[in-house]
């Protein structure tokens, strides 16, 4: 058993949180990561509107018997509609939602309403610069996003090792801790994360590879075939890069935009709508594909609680061998 302040706060028995998983974090699949001891996620992303995100709310609660879960709100910054997200937080607020996760833009003019319901928030941060005034302005739980994270990573290029460090210790004068996102795909990088201070660890493309993920087969079997080299990034232009699998698709969107393409030209290539098309369909090429490096290390596809315990087991064998390097 490995217990955390992040674990604490919440009453859960495992540091490990699935991330928002764009399109895939849905309560059938993430209330098995609740189940297995974690922490799931559910994207608002995922639903038609509020209607249908309430009846998945319900469903975490049912699925998970009242267990803690994390609600993903992405701000896209100029796009956001403030009153359209404060319909989402009444929902959270109305079924007793543990935490909300924010991304992207400021969240500081939802913040009040999310304290005031009793919801824990967590924010998702890019860099420790942000991380600290996150934490300053009343975040409970950092996410440190790593530049190997898979999705949005900081233009920064920081890479997890050291962000997640330096973000621990920043967060620490103000009683956040931190979980830190990248990179992470086993018991071995559960336990560096605690090393460098972080109190869990937040996975994607792990999580992605499991038998129970919703995503169609041939991109699980993409994830597994795949090396630690065959994600790129691209839309660096339009301020909000990202990583993907390389594929037709990502190599396209990256040459448009060598070519001076803005946002209105590449949305029909890197839009979330086809992406979930070929989710179902399992066309991995016309599409582009949130993938993060860590694929390197995942090498089957198996099931949530195998993927969590198999973790745990590691991360305690290997804290037990470097006991045994005392001089």
């Amino acid at each position: 058993m490995i217990k955390t302040k992040f674990t604490e706060m919440f009453g859960i028995e495992k540091p490990i949180v699935q991330g928002g998983m764009q399109h895939l974090g849905i309560a059938e699949f993430a209330s098995l990561v609740c189940n297995a001891g974690g922490m799931g996620t559910i994207n608002i992303t995922c639903y038609p509107g509020v209607d249908e995100f309430h009846e998945d709310v319900i469903k975490m609660k049912e699925f998970t018997n009242n267990k803690p879960f994390i609600v993903n709100i992405s701000l896209v910054p100029d796009l956001t509609k403030g009153e359209e997200i404060f319909k989402y937080i009444d929902v959270c607020a109305k079924e007793g939602v543990a935490a909300i996760e924010f991304a992207g833009a400021s969240p500081v003019e939802f913040m009040p309403a999310c304290k005031e319901a009793g919801i824990k928030i967590i924010h998702k941060s890019p860099n420790a610069k942000v991380a600290a005034s996150m934490a300053r302005k009343g975040a409970d739980v950092i996410t440190i996003a790593g530049y190997e994270v898979a999705g949005h990573p900081s233009m920064d290029g920081i890479g997890t090792f050291v962000i997640a460090n330096k973000a621990a210790k920043v967060c620490a004068e103000y009683g956040v801790p931190v979980l830190a996102a990248g990179g992470v795909a086993d018991g071995k990088g559960l336990l560096a994360a605690l090393a460098l201070g972080a109190e869990g660890v937040v996975m994607g493309t792990r999580f992605v590879a499991s038998t129970e993920c919703t995503i169609h087969q041939n991109f699980k079997d993409l994830i597994v075939n795949s090396k630690e080299i065959d994600t790129m990034t691209c839309q660096r232009s339009i301020k909000n890069m990202a990583r993907y699998v390389k594929n037709e698709q990502s190599a396209k969107a990256l040459e448009m935009e060598k070519a001076g393409a803005g946002l209105k030209e590449l949305l029909p290539v890197i839009s979330g709508a086809l992406s979930k098309e070929c989710y179902v369909s399992g066309d991995t090429q016309h599409c582009v594909f949130a993938m993060g490096p860590a694929a390197g290390l995942i090498n089957e596809v198996k099931p949530v609680k195998a993927i969590i315990d198999d973790m745990i087991n590691e991360a305690e064998a290997v804290y037990k061998r470097l006991g045994t390097l005392q001089a």
